[in-house]
């Protein structure tokens, strides 16, 4: 399917509605009202309309949406059709356990490397995903083609990685350094900073 220009929230919803169809998939369930697919994913049932919109006519009046038709143009849309690449560097305590975590091909992303300034200190830890030193970044990178990396490093540190990732040719970051990375305009970058979400929840426990 051709790139369809979307607004970048419209895509993370996209992510959660085939979450919920996958395990609509599992269950077997044939169709799901637009109600019913809203509600499992914590939108409006207006909004789940407008985002599936951008990619012509799904449903029927009455009868619900195609669960494993949906699913499967959302898949195509998101580029999951195949396991996709990922490259994570800084493999300290939190990119460890990101290595370790199993999730990941089961939503169509494979760690096919992880780069540190400590490569064996990272292997003595039992991770099995191949860890080089951050020396070799660009050659595996071009290597395995990858276009997602996972960044796990000190501020300090972090932006020159960055722009190393972007030279190499990565069009996407999940950056969870707790800095403003400076990229070109065609480049995304998605900041998880733990400690902020962290102080938001706090205001709603006091």
């Amino acid at each position: 399917m051709d790139r369809i220009d979307i607004p970048k929230k419209a895509i993370y919803r996209l992510s959660i509605y085939h979450r919920c169809l996958q395990r609509l998939v599992e269950n077997e369930q044939q169709t799901v009202s637009s109600t019913a697919l809203a509600k499992a994913a914590g939108v409006k049932p207006a909004q789940l309309r407008k985002d599936l919109a951008y990619f012509g006519q799904f449903g029927t009046r009455g009868l619900g949406y195609p669960v494993e038709t949906l699913a499967t143009m959302i898949r195509d849309v998101l580029g999951r059709e195949k396991l996709q690449p990922v490259v994570l560097i800084g493999a300290g305590n939190l990119g460890s356990a990101l290595l370790r975590y199993q999730g990941f091909q089961k939503e169509g992303f494979e760690v096919v490397a992880a780069f540190d300034v400590d490569p064996e200190g990272v292997r003595a830890r039992g991770i099995n995903v191949p860890v080089f030193s951050e020396k070799e970044l660009e050659t595996r990178i071009a290597q395995e083609q990858v276009r997602l990396a996972i960044l796990c490093v000190p501020v300090n540190i972090a932006q020159s990685l960055a722009n190393r990732l972007v030279g190499a040719g990565v069009q996407g970051i999940l950056n969870f350094s707790p800095v403003m990375l400076d990229v070109p305009a065609e480049v995304v970058v998605n900041n998880v900073d733990l400690a902020l979400e962290l102080e938001h929840l706090s205001f709603f426990v006091r």
